[in-house]
Parts: C-alpha cells; sequence; structure tokens
C-alpha cells in the first residue's frame, strides 16, 4: 500500500522508559521531515476530536549497539535523512541541550541509542538489515 517504510531502531539494552523515550522522540523527527504521513483528526462517536496521526504503520526493530553503528553508516553512505539519538541525550533537559550534545559527536563515536528512517520500501530493509523486530 505504501512506496515507502518507517523504521524505527532501538538499542536493545536500555531500559523500558528509554526505548518508549526515544522512540517518541525519533517519531517526532520523521514526522518534521514529511509532514503529508499525517492524516486527519480522530473523532469519536460523541463528536470528540483526537490529534491526527500517521497513516503509514512504523516498524520498531531492535539491534545492539555495533549493529545501530551499521545501519547509522549504511544510512549515511545511501544519503537517507535520519533521525538519531544518542545516550549523553539521556543527561540533558531541554532541545538546546540535545543539540549541543549531539554535536559533540561524530557517527564513529556516537553511543547511538536509537535511529529512525523513512525511505523506499527496498532501501529501508537494506539499511536495516541485521535489526530484528522489536520484542
Amino acid at each position: 500500500m505504501f512506496d515507502t517504510k518507517i523504521a524505527i531502531v532501538i538499542r536493545d539494552d536500555l531500559a523500558t522508559w528509554q526505548k518508549l523515550n526515544v522512540t517518541a522522540f525519533l517519531t517526532s523527527g520523521i514526522v518534521a521531515q514529511s509532514p503529508a504521513i499525517i492524516g486527519q483528526a480522530y473523532r469519536d462517536a460523541q463528536g470528540h476530536v483526537y490529534n491526527p496521526m500517521t497513516i503509514q504503520p512504523i516498524v520498531v526493530l531492535a539491534a545492539d549497539q555495533e549493529g545501530l553503528r551499521t545501519i547509522h553508516r549504511r544510512a549515511l553512505d545511501r544519503g537517507v535523512m535520519t533521525s538519531a539519538y544518542i545516550e549523553e541525550m539521556f543527561a540533558t533537559g531541554d532541545d538546546a541541550a540535545n543539540r549541543a550534545v549531539f554535536l559533540q559527536f561524530g557517527p564513529e563515536d556516537a553511543k547511538l541509542v536509537g535511529i529512525a528512517l523513512r525511505s523506499d520500501k527496498k532501501l529501508v530493509d537494506k539499511i536495516t538489515k541485521g535489526a530484528r523486530m522489536h520484542p
């Protein structure tokens, strides 16, 4: 049904709250990159209005640190825009601090805890090869 695929890959050794937090942040990056993937508002039987959500499913995968580095490198090599979250961002308190700490690392030394991408289905599958469905 969709030509593209959205995949979020979370490091497999995080605490549950960290996995959920990182997934939420990474999803917001995908939506910011592609606002057209947001559908219409939801309405219930009593007429209450709820926020619109993505029209496209999101696959959540898991990988270890080395797997995330490989996925990150593949995305960079193919020019695919990603959302990335590094371990040091857990210790910050706001967006400016997140960006400042992120700026201190490159792909070789970043302690990635999550990465998200949206691109052609086959390309996303190639980039995320080796990651597994999150349990």
